[in-house]
This record gives structure tokens, C-alpha cells and sequence, in this order.
């Protein structure tokens, strides 16, 4: 029996506008003016010390203030006023605002587990 079927080309075409459309049609939109994100930027590169987390750290605040109906430039200000652990405690609070609960930043959780359901589990 002699197989008539051509090979389906399944590459997948990312950059597509039907692509993009769809991979982005639940994520919000927002602007900032260079203003707001300059001065934003220019606070965590001075704070970190790597310039791609500061980058990085400052584009997450200014999308949580949005997201959270704040403006950026308010959270600056309480940043500003923030120094060593008191900001390291209120940077992950503030970035937990927007995440889920399966993926908080800065806690650890673990589920206690009865002694002798771990010595069955492990050797």
C-alpha cells in the first residue's frame, strides 16, 4: 500500500502578528513617560549593583505601582526614604503584591511533614 501523504510543515512562526496577539492578549498595557521611568531607573542603578537588575528591578516596580493603581513616582519616594534590610524586606513585599501565592518572593514555606511519613519516603 503506497503512502500519498506529503510531510505537514509544522514550523511555527513566533513573530507572527496572530502570534503575538494571542501570547500577549491577557498581559496589560501601560506607559510611563521617560521622565518617571529615567528617574526610577536611575534610583535602582544606583541601589544595585548589577545594571541589568536594576533595569530589570525598576520596570517591575513601575508595572506593580500601575497594576496596583499607585503612581510610580509615590513608590519612588518610599524607596528613596528605605535603606539596606528595611528595603530589601519592602522591595519583595511590594513585588508580592502582583504575584501568586505558589511563587512569593522572599518566604520560605515549608509544609510540615510527621516524622514518620519522611523516614518512609527517604532511605
Amino acid at each position: 500500500m503506497a503512502n500519498n501523504l506529503e510531510p505537514v510543515n509544522q514550523q511555527i512562526d513566533l513573530n507572527s502578528q496572530a502570534s503575538t496577539f494571542f501570547n500577549n492578549y491577557f498581559k496589560q498595557r501601560f506607559t510611563v513617560s521617560s521622565n518617571v521611568n529615567d528617574a526610577i531607573l536611575a534610583h535602582f542603578e544606583q541601589v544595585a549593583e548589577n545594571r541589568d537588575a536594576a533595569r530589570i528591578l525598576a520596570s517591575a516596580v513601575i508595572y506593580t505601582s500601575i497594576a496596583q493603581r499607585v503612581d510610580p513616582m509615590a513608590t519612588l519616594d518610599k524607596f528613596r526614604t528605605l535603606t539596606g534590610k528595611e528595603l530589601a524586606a519592602y522591595t519583595a513585599m511590594f513585588l508580592n503584591l502582583n504575584r501568586k501565592n505558589s511563587s512569593l518572593l522572599g518566604l520560605t514555606n515549608r509544609p510540615q511533614v510527621s516524622k514518620y511519613v519522611t523516614r518512609s519516603i527517604l532511605p
